[in-house]
């Protein structure tokens, strides 16, 4: 069983506003386009951890097969809502993809991402795009302990580079998903003339 857990829950403070909820171009919310491109990825189970504004986040997200957790210490930091999704995950999970819910991502990396732990048996699986390592990565079950020790407004970093001889990289001929933090962000992913 391969579960994802996308994090939905930190406190936009550099857009000033939740952008989770934003429009993009299709008119789609940031977090729904995210989402839905994990689902499109075909895994077992797909647990949202949301924070600010969670209930507008969860409201966006209305008819998606996903479960929705919200992580009531979503301002100490990234690694509270880790420990939430992985608490909310079914014992029988293998392994965790853990994903941005404010960057979609092409569904196929994430199926990659599976394909290569599958037949490496590596415990981490990265992707590495044209411009650097990036997300989401994939944490075999083994290493569920070593996240939930990480503190503060940290991700999995911390647990990847501990030992590279555990990474497995994907090899991704593209740019890394954008990141979606500030307005000058929101204005790009939305393309020229949008109104923001």
């Amino acid at each position: 069983m391969i579960a994802a857990i996308v994090l939905a829950a930190g406190a936009s403070t550099r857009m000033g506003r939740q952008k989770l909820t934003l429009p993009l171009a299709d008119g789609r919310p940031l977090v729904r386009a995210a989402v839905e491109r994990v689902l499109e990825a075909h895994l077992d189970d797909v647990v949202v951890v949301t924070g600010r504004e969670s209930e507008a986040v969860a409201a966006v997200l209305q008819g998606l097969a996903v479960r929705t957790v919200h992580n009531a210490g979503y301002a100490e930091g990234q690694s509270t809502s880790l420990r939430v999704g992985l608490d909310a995950l079914a014992p029988e999970a293998e392994a965790v993809v853990v994903a941005l819910g404010d960057q979609p991502v092409d569904p196929r990396v994430i199926r990659r991402l599976v394909g290569t732990f599958q037949a490496t048996h590596r415990p981490i699986v990265a992707p590495v795009y044209r411009n650097g390592r990036g997300n989401p990565v994939l944490f075999a079950a083994a290493l569920f302990g070593e996240l939930r020790a990480v503190t503060g407004d940290r991700g999995g970093r911390d647990v990847i580079v501990r030992d590279s001889g555990r990474v497995a990289e994907v090899s991704v001929d593209a740019p890394m998903p954008a990141d979606i933090d500030t307005p000058e962000d929101y204005q790009a992913a939305r393309g020229p003339g949008a109104a923001g």
